[in-house]
């Protein structure tokens, strides 16, 4: 185990990415020349696709009846496979990835995509392993099946 598994909030991690993408898209070259009416359009349709996926997940957990803290997954009360979690075992995280998809289109530098992948890895690496190792722990045989059949992004 490593010390920042399950340490750090997904919406803080995501809201980190996002303020380092705009850093970067200030303080480097490269940034496109797009009109802002045809950016701002596009990163709203985006942005509200990415808040759609993370509210279907959030609404999921509340119909099941289980925890939506992501900081301690081993105090899921249930295994929820139903709504879009039949499409993606991580809604809420993916959204918050498109979120950022999102912000990479208005910021229109193109670099500001390595923000959503390093969102990508660090939740892979720190939030959903070690979430996937707790609902194993707790779901054993019915969350392998789960995990066989539904990706961990899409």
């Amino acid at each position: 185990m490593h010390w920042l598994e399950n340490r750090i909030p997904p919406p803080l991690v995501a809201t980190l990415f996002g303020l380092l993408m705009w850093l970067a898209a200030r303080l480097l070259p490269g940034a496109l020349e797009l009109a802002i009416g045809w950016r701002a359009g596009l990163a709203l349709v985006v942005l509200l696709v990415g808040v759609a996926i993370c509210l279907a997940g959030v609404l999921s957990f509340h119909h099941a009846r289980t925890t939506v803290n992501p900081l301690k997954p081993e105090t899921a009360s249930a295994l929820v496979c139903s709504g879009i979690y039949r499409y993606t075992r991580n809604p809420m995280y993916l959204g918050f990835a498109i979120v950022l998809l999102a912000w990479s289109i208005f910021l229109a530098w193109p670099p500001a995509l390595l923000g959503v992948l390093g969102f990508v890895l660090y939740m892979n690496r720190f939030q959903i392993i070690p979430e996937e190792r707790a609902l194993t722990t707790l779901f054993k045989v019915d969350f392998l099946a789960y995990q066989a059949k539904v990706r961990r992004w899409l």
